[in-house]
């Protein structure tokens, strides 16, 4: 698979052996007057070619067309290998964006809405000997207001914040096959305070005469296993360690997990995992990780890129954003407007690198109810698929909802979303909208481009609330934890005067790091606090307040920032 784009294995927390991908050229069409089924595009060629899984509108697909796209198709065909014939064969996609349709030989196979999430179809009915054709159709519309977008600019040309689409596939498709019986998915929730793993597994097929046996190790070193067998589709375990490597910022112990079903003595389907053993709290006003004060130290991550918009040209390069940041001395992440893929998570996992789970809720119209059915269904998607992540500390499904032509948020919409997540994963902190404006929400965290350090600091003295006098008739503080989530955005491209961020731009580069180190310092006196998120990681097309250019070129020695956000919090402090 060496010469297939975006070969590795999409889905990493959950591997199984036979897999097949789809990555590569596709032909393509776009459909504009969505006319498609009406001209038979489900039988017949298309007229052009992608490079799958990059967007039409990035580089890397070959195709580069930035302009609206109301409806694409994609159409290629596929040879089962000799070790999928007789099994159940399933079709899994990335994201697509945004409503999309997929036929088999013709055939109809399933429907699925959300841009940003993964879904999955069983097509073995539909499957013939010898050649298989596929086709997905994709329907996109970010001007609906029922469809979140993110920062997927609504007018023609990029502005701003806002940057260029993304319309259809964007993430990797692959066949798998399995058995009868198979795991569909896994829930594994960590104990650090009992040293045990929580497991859930949803089965397909039946659960009679079946048991799920879970086999932990670490470093190749056995570390506990359990059996068990459930009821309807669920089996739930619980599985004690006998070893225990915790993990943290900077200390990405992981354990490996072994999952097999077994029935009649045989093995019916087998997957492997991973997980760390830590469980976030708060103590206070401290966020905690396993009971230790850990202090954010975030960076704003838009998960652009040049070449590819929403898609990293390689797997090296999920993992180099994390250096990236690492070497400015953050310690995390805001993963902002959009639902990062899988892999990004795998090495943050990996390289002990925490991360905010969000939505792109940009795009949707939240002072209506009518907004919260496609939202809700979308996101809890995505809670879904990243839960047993132990870099996920925290989830936001909303970021600044502000008014929306005179109307202001529907309050209900959000509270129903909050509670909705906590039901889910209560075992991590939920913001309820990023920003403003609050309803009911664990940490209050507020966003603020002030410039001037001296100013900030009047807003941010120790023993003082959080700014909420701004909008006090929206939001009221009732003493959670602090989180200034978005501040800085600070301007530097010299020789750019059509670039945009936050505030004057400074005259020289002493003036901004001066800038930075007073901003920054401020939030980490204060030890009300428990992180910071500075605004951004890298530029963003016309938006220039990145620490990194969209082409990932440092504008500042690393080790200078660093320094500087190294600094010990004052939540650290003895």
């Amino acid at each position: 698979m060496t010469n297939i784009p975006r070969a590795e294995y999409p889905r990493p927390q959950f591997v199984r052996d036979g897999w097949m991908n789809l990555n590569g050229i596709w032909q393509f069409e776009i459909d504009q007057g969505m006319s498609g089924r009406a001209r038979g595009l489900v039988e017949t060629p298309l007229k052009d070619e992608i490079l799958v899984p990059f967007c039409p509108e990035s580089k890397l697909s070959g195709v580069q067309h930035t302009d609206f796209m109301a409806c694409v198709w994609y159409r290629r065909t596929f040879t089962l290998p000799e070790a999928a014939q007789g099994k159940r064969v399933i079709l899994h996609f990335g994201a697509v964006d945004y409503r999309t349709e997929v036929w088999v030989n013709g055939v109809s196979v399933g429907v699925h809405e959300g841009g940003y999430v993964s879904f999955s179809f069983e097509i073995t009915k539909a499957l013939k000997s010898g050649e298989n054709v596929i086709v997905v159709c994709a329907e996109d519309d970010v001007k609906s207001g029922l469809q979140p977008s993110g920062k997927q600019c609504e007018l023609y040309a990029s502005y701003g914040c806002m940057y260029t689409r993304t319309t259809g596939i964007w993430q990797t498709v692959w066949l798998e096959w399995v058995n009868e019986q198979y795991i569909s998915s896994v829930k594994l929730t960590p104990d650090a305070v009992n040293n045990t793993l929580s497991i859930e597994a949803e089965v397909e097929g039946g659960l009679k005469g079946v048991t799920l046996c879970a086999q932990a190790s670490f470093e190749g070193k056995d570390s506990g296993s359990v059996k068990a067998q459930g009821l309807g589709r669920v089996i739930r375990a619980t599985l004690n360690l006998t070893e225990a490597h915790y993990w943290n910022v900077g200390e990405p112990n992981l354990y490996d997990l072994k999952l097999t079903l077994v029935k009649d003595g045989a093995q019916v389907d087998t997957l492997d995992s991973y997980f760390g053993l830590r469980t976030v709290a708060f103590d206070g006003m401290k966020f905690t990780i396993n009971g230790k004060p850990v202090f954010m130290r975030l960076v704003l991550d838009q998960g652009f890129y040049p070449d590819g918009i929403y898609t990293a040209p390689t797997d090296a390069d999920l993992k180099r954003d994390i250096e990236l940041s690492l070497a400015m001395g953050f310690n995390g992440a805001r993963l902002h407007e959009k639902v990062f893929e899988a892999r990004f998570l795998y090495w943050a996992d990996h390289m002990g690198y925490i991360c905010w789970g969000e939505m792109a809720n940009w795009g949707l119209d939240h002072s209506k109810i009518a907004g919260l059915a496609p939202f809700l269904k979308e996101w809890l998607q995505a809670v879904k698929r990243d839960y047993s992540a132990p870099s996920i500390i925290g989830w936001c499904p909303f970021n600044e909802t502000w008014d929306q032509n005179g109307h202001r948020q529907d309050d209900e919409v959000l509270r129903c979303v909050y509670r909705a997540t906590k039901a889910l994963d209560s075992s991590r902190p939920v913001i309820d909208t990023s920003g403003n404006f609050h309803v009911e929400t664990d940490i209050f965290d507020v966003h603020d481009y002030e410039q001037n350090p001296e100013k900030f600091s009047e807003s941010y003295k120790a023993g003082t609330a959080p700014i909420t006098d701004r909008f006090s008739d929206r939001q009221h503080y009732a003493g959670q934890p602090v989180f200034v989530s978005e501040y800085g955005g600070i301007w530097w491209q010299p020789g750019n005067e059509a670039g945009w961020g936050y505030g004057e731009r400074p005259k020289s580069e002493e003036e901004f790091l001066a800038r930075y180190k007073g901003l920054t310092e401020v939030l980490l006196n204060n030890p009300d606090h428990c992180g910071f998120c500075y605004t951004q990681l890298t530029d963003v097309e016309q938006e220039v307040n990145g620490l990194y250019t969209y082409e990932r070129v440092p504008k500042f020695d690393p080790e200078i920032i660093s320094a500087i956000n190294r600094q010990k919090a004052a939540c650290e402090r003895d």
